[in-house]
């Protein structure tokens, strides 16, 4: 990884040279290839053994609730414990669920519900596994080259979309659902086995791991507080409740618009993954023509053409030219929300930030799959496709309020200036509450400028763990303002001076200019002590003996 950082950003193709990202990546093709395979046979399976198309849509929602309802809690893990050893642990859960999908559909077992939950079931390993592997995207490959490398991502999926899809219409079509299953519990071997051998050497944590509560409770947090983040979140709901229609009702739009079968179903899907190839080999360069909302507004409308074209459309070539364009605004549109998030934040919460970002995403899909299932039910889906690309434009409109943030991103490498100070009193580190008091002295002419500042340093404390934070003015001497916050631990107060960034540096330097005493602002650091009558009855007695 070392060996790049010298590298432009030009190149769509650098990363291929970071020897792991490679080898992962090549092992994920294969991964991919057959869960799309697995994919076509549950869809086209439920097609034949279901009795409504809810049914049928809700296949596409099976496969996104989980990372709606775990993705929080896979992030947390994801930041909290070794990322290799959670893709492992995830690939070889998928492997036995897919083995046993692949047994209860050779004896003909399986009903509606019971392919809705291994799906599901499924996808809670693809749920668990997706935070580690794209938070591990920033261990592999070098900042500058994360956007490269998320493209990359991207467009390996979507290569084994663009033929993946029609080879396993003609494994169902050929040997039916049963063996394209297998097909997917044989494609999980290769990544497990590179997972397997990477030596990876992970930096040794310098404070005690958080709490799987306090890590989901940290990552809620600063995504609350970093307004880019919000508006991905945003745009990713949007995105997916209006675009989750087109692929959850591919099935019905094969069979029933163009009256086909399991390989018309897997061509179609196929030019969608040419489609989203294209968007993303083309990706790097459009960043460099254009602003990222620019490209996301046009993924809104060329997704919301693509339906429109699926419900008019009576031949599979008119059809299969709409997938193209909706392919390439899907990558385009859901490559520019991950890099954003990813370029948002640093590296300690960047598993629980995806997690939350394809929360957002992955619920709009499946929220969105389960309603325009319901209106395909009641009125058709050539109507539920109408509906859909509809919301898709309100969605694009919203970037009117909501803009993505530019392209330029901020440092946010660990600044790693703070040190501990020395105490007098032997502090452990749960004793706490731990109060915090800054003086600063501001002249009259300062103090609008020093207001906006603070405004923003409030945000950055409480978004790093600080709690109870204001600033207040000294009634006696106008000049001296109090900055003061809590953490409930001496450890938390450390685990926050860590987690400032040099981006984080700028406002601490303009707050220090605006001072004007004679030395640097005073800190005054304080442990809390309760003075309850039981208390003092408890210390009496520990000083008695």
């Amino acid at each position: 990884m070392e060996d790049e950082d010298h590298e432009g950003e030009s190149s769509a193709l650098a990363p291929f040279r970071v020897g792991i990202f490679r080898a992962v990546w090549s092992a994920s093709l294969v991964s991919n290839f057959g869960g799309l395979i697995q994919g076509v046979g549950a869809a086209w399976l439920m097609t034949t053994i279901a009795t409504s198309p809810y049914q049928v849509a809700l296949v596409q929602a099976s496969t996104t609730l989980p990372i709606m309802l775990f993705a929080l809690i896979a992030g947390a893990i994801a930041d909290s414990f070794n990322r290799r050893k959670i893709m492992l642990t995830a690939q070889c859960f998928m492997l036995v669920v897919s083995a046993l999908l692949v047994g209860f559909t050779y004896f003909d077992l399986l009903t509606p519900w019971l392919l809705l939950s291994f799906t599901f079931l499924i996808d809670c390993g693809t749920a668990l596994n997706s935070p580690s592997w794209q938070a591990s995207v920033g261990d592999m490959v070098p900042r500058n080259r994360v956007p490269a490398a998320v493209a990359l991502n991207s467009m390996g999926f979507n290569m084994t979309r663009s033929v993946g899809p029609a080879i396993g219409g003609i494994i169902v079509a050929a040997f039916g659902p049963a063996a394209a299953f297998a097909a997917n519990a044989l494609s999980y071997v290769g990544l497990i086995t590179v997972l397997a051998r990477w030596r990876q050497q992970p930096a040794a944590p310098s404070l005690p791991r958080e709490t799987l509560g306090a890590a989901m409770g940290a990552g809620l947090r600063y995504v609350a507080m970093s307004p880019n983040i919000g508006k991905v979140l945003v745009r990713g709901f949007a995105f997916g409740f209006s675009a989750g229609a087109v692929l959850a009702l591919l099935p019905l739009i094969a069979r029933n618009l163009l009256h086909g079968g399991p390989l018309t179903y897997g061509l179609m899907l196929g030019a969608f993954g040419i489609g989203a190839v294209a968007g993303a080999l083309t990706s790097v360069r459009l960043r460099q023509l254009m602003s990222s909302e620019t490209m996301v507004r046009a993924a809104f409308v060329g997704f919301a053409l693509c339906g429109w074209n699926a419900a008019i459309s009576t031949h599979a070539w008119q059809t299969a030219l709409g997938l193209m364009v909706g392919g390439a605004s899907w990558v385009l549109a859901l490559s520019h929300f991950n890099v954003t998030v990813q370029m948002s934040t640093p590296r300690w919460v960047v598993g629980r930030a995806l997690s939350i970002y394809q929360m957002a995403t992955f619920g709009g899909i499946a929220l969105g799959s389960w309603i325009w299932g319901v209106v395909a039910d009641e009125h058709g889906a050539a109507v539920a496709l109408v509906a859909a690309g509809v919301a898709m434009l309100v969605g694009g409109a919203v970037g009117f309020w909501l803009p993505l943030p530019h392209h330029t991103a901020p440092n946010l490498d660990p600044l790693n200036r703070w040190t501990e100070p020395m105490l007098a009193l032997d502090l452990k580190p749960r004793s706490g509450p731990i109060a915090i008091m800054i003086e600063y002295t501001i002249e009259d002419e300062d103090v609008p400028e020093f207001l906006a500042v603070m405004t923003e340093r409030g945000r950055i404390r409480r978004r790093d763990g600080a709690r109870n934070w204001s600033l207040a003015r000294d009634l006696e001497r106008p000049e001296v303002w109090l900055e003061s916050y809590h953490t409930p631990t001496w450890l938390d107060y450390i685990r926050h001076n860590k987690r400032f960034t040099h981006a984080d540096a700028d406002i601490s330097e303009r707050v220090r200019a605006l001072h004007k005493g004679p030395d640097r602002p005073r800190v005054r650091r304080l442990i809390e002590r309760p003075t309850t009558a039981a208390t003092l009855i408890s210390t009496r007695r520990s000083a008695d003996h």
